[in-house]
């Protein structure tokens, strides 16, 4: 069986990702039952910050999918008494087939612990992407719509993990336009934006960003923001709020465009990133979008171990 790896959805094929969208759609709509497919295999699920969503999701769809579990925090693991990550990384493949793990900022660690053939690794969120939100994001997209290609995002917020995976993930779709406007000095990390470019060109898509909200776009499809203060970090300037402010989603937005709906990532904080008005009203169908991270959650492990084709 081929071991597969999820890092950063780079590592995915174009065929690979909308194979597991539509999985995670498929699953979502319960058309179609989880199954075994994980009976008989041990998933490690390794979070040393915070989690709601991304933890639950991944334990309850590795269960579904029927596999075992292996729970760590960070204060678990003898890294604490000097153990080196590398030597940590071998053992868990010695053990386990699979490893869910939101580990530091950096990637690199988990690249050093996908070095090897024998266990899965998947990304649950670093400071330069969150793939699992992307791939989340278009599940639902997918599930709504009942298409991706040709839908128009309007992003407002930060240029943080989750609107790098929204902007990598959606730049794959032809005809798809993502617009985000990001608070000067708040954008997507140059290198994202590149990537995300690159992918728009070869695909058919369109991904711009602004450092206003002058003359935002009409008739979007999908009005989406995520938590001013992200997961795990904190702003230098001790000013930040105040630029952030413009950047609130509010129900005026909705005069732009009446038929779109609302996505958050969640969690939430509501009068700072989005009104209650906006997250809990009609048009909300942000915790639709928390349930199908367990439903993406089971597509990506089936696709780990060698399931989930084009």
């Amino acid at each position: 069986m081929a071991v597969r790896h999820l890092v950063s959805l780079d590592d995915l094929t174009d065929d690979d990702l909308r194979g597991i969208v539509a999985r995670g759609a498929e699953l979502s709509s319960g058309r179609a039952a989880p199954g075994g497919s994980l009976e008989g295999t041990v998933a490690g699920i390794y979070f040393r910050r915070t989690s709601t969503r991304t933890r639950t999701a991944f334990s309850a769809g590795a269960l579904r999918l029927g596999a075992r579990l292996v729970t760590f925090s960070g204060s678990d693991l003898q890294t604490n008494t000097g153990e080196t990550s590398e030597d940590t990384g071998r053992v868990f493949s010695r053990m386990l087939d699979v490893l869910v793990a939101r580990t530091a900022d950096d990637p690199a660690e988990l690249r050093a612990w996908a070095g090897q053939s024998r266990m899965s690794v998947v990304n649950a969120m670093t400071a330069d992407e969150h793939p699992t939100q992307g791939l989340t994001d278009l599940t639902t997209l997918l599930r709504h719509f009942g298409r991706i290609e040709g839908l128009r995002v309007l992003y407002l917020g930060e240029g943080n993990n989750t609107a790098a995976a929204l902007a990598l993930g959606l730049s794959r779709f032809p005809g798809t336009v993502l617009e985000l406007r990001t608070p000067e000095g708040y954008g997507l990390r140059a290198d994202v934006a590149v990537r995300a470019a690159a992918s728009a060109a070869a695909h058919g898509a369109a991904v711009v960003e602004r450092h206003d909200t002058d003359d935002l776009p009409e008739d979007v499809d999908v009005v989406y923001t995520t938590r001013w203060q992200t997961t795990g970090t904190s702003k230098p300037d001790p000013g930040w709020r105040a630029r952030f402010e413009p950047f609130r989603v509010t129900r005026a937005l909705w005069r732009r465009s009446p038929k779109a709906v609302f996505l958050h990532d969640l969690p939430a904080h509501r009068g700072e990133e989005v009104t209650a008005e906006v997250l809990d009203g009609d048009r909300s169908i942000a915790f639709d979008q928390a349930e199908n991270k367990m439903h993406s959650a089971m597509a990506v492990l089936e696709w780990c171990r060698g399931g989930v084709r084009p």
